[in-house]
């Protein structure tokens, strides 16, 4: 059934707003996915504030141009294309997509935009390997504390040290009484 002029706004301009706000867009071929598959990638999406949309990929590339995102002329798009829209930062949704790549290789990542950057399938796969925000701050605290821990460790053997020399001359005293 074919959508009318006034559905076609509509979603274009869904599109277009859910773009303007995102900070990671990303294209992904899922043909041959069986519906509850489909189901269990958007509940995945969906806990880490991605929006999955299916949309034709005109009406994509539209949203696109609305939003102001990237070159779209050049866009080379095939077959069924869903759309993972990130809000939070610009790792998830590679992320998330390529995990479950890894899982299910029915699902394609064609590429998408971070940062208003257009990135090939093989950039936003390098980009899903990168750390996420959490394990980035986890090893900047890790390289802070260590200079530290270890300026701590030396201050603590230089006192045991000390301690041992008096008292060693504690007890040598002690002998010679």
């Amino acid at each position: 059934m074919p959508i009318t002029k006034e559905r076609k706004k509509e979603i274009i301009k869904d599109l277009s707003d859910r773009f303007s706000r995102s900070k990671a867009i990303m294209f992904l071929g899922f043909q041959g996915l069986t519906v509850k598959e489909s189901s269990e990638l958007r509940k995945k999406f969906r806990g880490e504030n991605v929006d999955f949309k299916v949309a034709k990929k005109t009406l994509i590339k539209r949203g696109l141009k609305d939003a102001k995102i990237g070159n779209v002329d050049n866009l080379n798009l095939e077959g069924p294309v869903g759309v993972a829209v990130g809000y939070d930062d610009e790792i998830s949704p590679a992320k998330l997509a390529y995990e479950y790549f890894k899982v299910n290789n029915k699902l394609q990542i064609l590429g998408g935009f971070a940062s208003l950057k257009y990135m090939s399938s093989d950039e936003v796969k390098a980009l899903a390997l990168l750390p996420n925000k959490e394990q980035l701050r986890a090893q900047l605290v890790g390289i802070i504390s260590s200079p530290i821990s270890g300026f701590v460790n030396v201050l603590e053997g230089n006192v045991k040290k000390l301690i041992n020399t008096l008292k060693a001359i504690s007890e040598k005293n002690n002998n010679l009484k």
